[in-house]
């Protein structure tokens, strides 16, 4: 299987689809791992282009760290990738966690192999409530994350795979099989990995990152997102990055690469194209 090593020995797993095409790079959110954008993957390599998907470290195939679950470290292993696949004109395509990694990755390493951005119901600019940040989630609600992580992860899989993450506590009707493949792709994590991602993910200030993306960026955000809310974070994300195009689905929850997967791929597909 396909493998890079980073410089302190951590093995990140990679799938690299489809030909020569202009490279797409899929970045998952958490905890799940390269599996969660397979069918965008499939997708975009049908469409003559090459679709690179990875495990974050501590998640799916790659190492299970006991350090380095930060996002200063997700960027530069990402960076590791793109180097060593010596990828150029890239779209970085992010969800969810995934989209603070690949803004991260720009502003940390700079664009000058990366062409395009996209975000997809990504955490940024900042989830918790700071002083300076008084609209964010409190903390108690990444508390109470990280004590279901503690106590029962595989539960807590559970619940997020039945109710917010696909909205099925609403009038989703995500199939059951979906909703098994989050629990799975969940438990193929490391727990420190994973319990450490929870501060990666709601904590990372990513607004002055925000201000480095120097390449056309699309911010795709349903509004009857339950885990990250559109208000706080794909909203105020089009607004802070010059030229932003922004696209809401209106009513919809926020494991789009599922629930919405054949309008993601259109709106990705239009988007590298263009």
């Amino acid at each position: 299987m396909p493998y890079v090593t980073t410089d302190d020995g951590t093995e990140i797993f990679y799938k690299d689809w489809g030909g020569d095409g202009t490279p797409v790079l899929l970045s998952h959110g958490w905890p799940l791992n390269s599996d969660a954008w397979e069918s965008a993957a499939l997708f975009l390599a049908s469409h003559g282009h090459r679709a690179i998907a990875h495990d974050r470290r501590g998640h799916g195939k790659s190492t299970q760290t006991w350090t380095g679950n930060e996002m200063d470290t997700y960027a530069d292993d990402l960076a590791c990738l793109i180097d060593h696949l010596d990828l150029q004109g890239l779209t970085l395509v992010g969800h969810s966690t995934g989209g603070g990694e690949v803004l991260h990755y720009v502003a940390r390493h700079g664009s000058a192999r990366v062409a395009k951005l996209i975000l997809v119901s990504a955490v940024p600019p900042l989830m918790v409530r700071t002083d300076d940040n008084p609209n964010g989630l409190p903390m108690d609600v990444f508390d109470g994350i990280r004590a279901g992580e503690a106590a029962n992860r595989s539960q807590l899989y559970r619940d997020l795979a039945d109710g917010p993450f696909f909205g099925n506590n609403r009038a989703g009707d995500v199939p059951q099989g979906t909703r098994d493949a989050f629990w799975l792709q969940g438990l193929a994590s490391g727990t420190r990995n994973a319990y450490e991602c929870i501060a990666a993910f709601s904590a990372t200030d990513f607004r002055p990152d925000l201000a480095e993306v120097d390449v056309p960026t699309l911010v795709i955000h349903g509004d009857d997102d339950q885990i990250v809310p559109f208000e706080i974070s794909g909203k105020l994300s089009a607004e802070k990055i010059s030229g932003a195009e922004l696209l809401v689905y209106e009513g919809r929850p926020h494991g789009l690469p599922d629930t919405d997967r054949d309008r993601l791929h259109a709106d990705i597909l239009a988007f590298v194209e263009r």
